[in-house]
């Protein structure tokens, strides 16, 4: 049977995530003996990828790899999900490369190498045109370049399609992106950088909406998600206490969750207890994609809670 139900497309990264879990995060200077070492598909994009497919939502994927060996992984990786790789390709070099540390109370050090993300360019948007306009949300994220994404944001906004931007990694925006984005969705570290060290959440997220943004999602972790609509009502959404053994793909997970939920109808607050259901089974579990949980789990995680 066709499905009609308009796609989450994502324009951004995909990595490798090469993982060395250790009992802390190492200090400058410090050398430990780790526990454990895995390769793991990961990439802000992709993980938001995986996490909407794996909710049983239509997802495809606009994005590069490399020629490498870690390539046909990653995009064999997205095909098992559920993700529609047509908007993807191989291009010569590396793929991109996420080497991390994962502690054993799940905080996390990440450096991320591009490599083929690097090379995502305006062609990329061009070539797969149709399927971006065809697009119910697109997501995007700060680990391609910014010149890719602001054209991609230019081409959503011509063609009437929501955007949700996840400022990871932080980084200076052009003006003329506030305006062309539906929700903005940083953590604390990255709502820093935009607006200074504002503890409290709602003057945090009144300065980030007065910027011309429409909607804004705190993520705060153990804290819960703060929602904010432009002109309109602002709340906290409590979280879901568990036992954490990974953070690395949260945030990731929160994301394709909030688009799901938005896209099925849920107002924005009802979105967000959705997306916390699914971050807080995602914390529990080792991995970036590989520690998404399913309708079936987050259905359940939530009937536990009615």
């Amino acid at each position: 049977m066709t499905d009609h139900r308009k796609p989450i497309v994502i324009v951004g990264s995909i990595t490798m995530d090469l993982v060395t879990r250790t009992p802390r995060i190492p200090a400058i200077g410090q050398t430990l003996i780790g526990t454990g070492f895995e390769t793991t598909p990961g990439g802000k994009g992709a993980n938001q990828a995986v996490a909407a497919a794996r909710l049983g939502y239509p997802v495809a994927m606009v994005a590069k790899v490399g020629n490498d060996a870690y390539g046909p992984a990653l995009l064999e990786n997205l095909r098992r999900s559920g993700v529609d790789t047509a908007g993807m390709s191989q291009v010569p070099g590396s793929s991109g490369l996420a080497p991390m540390f994962v502690a054993d109370d799940g905080l996390n050090a990440i450096v991320v190498v591009p490599g083929a993300n690097g090379k995502m360019n305006r062609a990329a948007v061009d070539n797969h045109a149709a399927l971006i306009r065809s697009a119910g949300m697109v997501l995007c994220q700060l680990e391609i370049p910014m010149d890719t994404l602001s054209y991609t944001l230019e081409f959503c906004a011509r063609s009437g399609v929501p955007v949700m931007l996840d400022p990871a990694p932080a980084a200076d925006l052009p003006s003329s992106v506030w305006e062309q984005v539906a929700w903005f969705t940083p953590n604390e570290t990255e709502a820093a950088h935009y607006v200074g060290n504002e503890s409290d959440a709602e003057q945090c997220a009144m300065r980030l909406l007065a910027k011309g943004l429409r909607g804004v999602v705190l993520k705060r972790g153990g804290e819960g998600a703060y929602v904010a609509v432009a002109g309109g009502h602002a709340s906290w959404v409590e979280p879901f206490h568990v036992d954490a053994i990974d953070t690395v793909a949260a945030g990731d997970c929160f994301n394709g969750a909030f688009a799901v939920a938005l896209l099925e109808g849920k107002d924005p607050w009802s979105a967000a207890r959705f997306a916390n259901a699914a971050a807080a089974i995602c914390v529990t579990r080792k991995g970036a994609a590989a520690s998404m949980p399913s309708r079936p789990d987050v259905d359940a995680f939530l009937a536990k809670y009615a």
